[in-house]
């Protein structure tokens, strides 16, 4: 389980401002200053084991520096994030935590001159996982991600789809207990993108936390127990798809999500 308790992030951005003094002929002077803004604004909820929380909102509404607060890879402004063992506990110490969260993200890095094989091996090491168990969970993770076909190969020869998968599988090998995908399915042709999306969906059935964002909006529909819309910060709408569209009266997560931006921006 993962927890947020008034969680939010600062940040600060240069605003320009046009001189009102005098203005030398032809050029427009302008000053800066700096401002400060809550791209996480307070916001608390928690996930369960064995559900899926899709998290929406706008370019720029706080969801990837809200999934990298609670995947422990940015320290938060204010507020906390608790990460909740199997048995009820929370986690503190800073070596299991890493080991109980599987993150992924489009800024994902890979080692471009070994195969998808040799770099699960190299983390099954990373992580401590003994040899047989590695030979187990490595040929699980082929089957489950459909990677027969291009494991060997050297991921810089992947495609983009394939790096994609590979990516997955790097947070899979030591078995993590909540996953954080931010936008896994992005510019990925149908078969990828279906092997993702049947992933998370298995996951949630072994009693996996799953957290992730997208703007594919009916892939979220089809997917998640409960929908989190963002905007500016803070959520503007919490609920199951069909309580979203009931509320929205519409059929369509899509259009659920346009009027809920409109009636946000016209506050």
């Amino acid at each position: 389980m993962i927890i947020a308790n008034d969680l939010c992030k600062q940040f600060e951005r240069t605003v320009l401002e046009e001189n009102k003094g005098k203005k030398r002929k032809g050029l427009k002077k302008k000053n800066s200053r700096k401002e400060s803004f809550y791209a996480v604004n307070h916001i608390s909820f928690q996930v369960k084991p064995g559900e899926i929380l899709g998290i929406l909102g706008p370019n720029g509404a706080g969801k990837t520096t809200l999934l990298r607060m609670l995947g422990s890879l940015m320290q938060p402004t204010g507020g906390s994030v608790e990460i909740i063992d199997k048995d009820g506990n929370k986690i503190t110490d800073p070596v299991h935590l890493k080991k109980s969260i599987g993150y992924l993200s489009g800024n994902t890095k890979l080692y471009h001159r070994i195969s998808t094989r040799e770099m699960l091996y190299m983390l099954a090491e990373i992580y401590e996982i003994e040899k047989e168990e590695a030979d187990k969970r490595i040929g699980e993770i082929e089957k489950v991600l459909d990677m027969e076909n291009f494991m060997d190969n050297r991921i810089e020869k992947l495609s983009t789809g394939q790096t994609q998968r590979a990516s997955i599988a790097r947070c899979l090998i030591h078995d993590p207990d909540i996953y954080i995908f931010d936008e896994p399915t992005l510019g990925l042709d149908i078969i990828s993108a279906d092997a993702i999306v049947n992933f998370m969906k298995s996951q949630k059935e072994r009693g996996k936390t799953v957290l992730y964002s997208t703007h594919y909006l009916e892939e979220a529909q089809f997917l998640c127990d409960r929908i989190m819309m963002i905007y500016q910060g803070g959520i503007v709408k919490e609920g199951t798809p069909g309580q979203i569209l009931e509320e929205c009266q519409t059929d369509n997560l899509r259009d659920a999500f346009h009027r809920v931006m409109e009636e946000v921006e016209n506050l």
